[in-house]
């Protein structure tokens, strides 16, 4: 059940991070606002009080393919790269990139949801009798 814990941690973080942003498009004329964000939300850093002992993966059968990561050390981000439009009066808000951020944020809790829903269709039905 750590799996349903850290996705409602993950969609809670979601929500706390829209509301973040809408902030910065409500004050995109602002004098002095400055645009935040929170910290990236880590599932391996999720996972830190759950683990036991280490996971790795084991090819038991010819027909299993193996895994790759898609970076040398295993990340899947990129670079994080800050803003770098200031207006006259000191606003560090950019509209196009804050709604680009909504929009991912969005598709993100999404993915999110629809785990957890299906993970508990799954439990549903291994609970069912026959």
């Amino acid at each position: 059940m750590n799996f349903f814990s850290m996705l409602r941690n993950k969609m809670h973080w979601h929500q706390t991070r829209q509301r973040v942003l809408s902030e910065n498009v409500a004050n995109a004329d602002s004098p002095n606002y400055r645009a935040r964000d929170l910290k990236e939300f880590k599932f391996n850093q999720a996972l830190k009080p759950f683990q036991t002992g280490g996971l790795e993966t084991r090819v038991t059968n010819s027909h299993h393919l193996q895994g790759k990561s898609i970076f040398p050390d295993g990340s899947l981000a990129g670079k994080k790269v800050d803003g770098f439009e200031i207006t006259p009066e000191g606003n560090t808000v950019v509209l196009e990139e804050q709604m680009m951020k909504v929009t991912a944020n969005q598709l993100d809790y999404q993915a999110a949801t629809s785990l957890y829903s299906k993970g508990l269709g799954l439990i549903r039905t291994a609970g069912q009798r026959r």
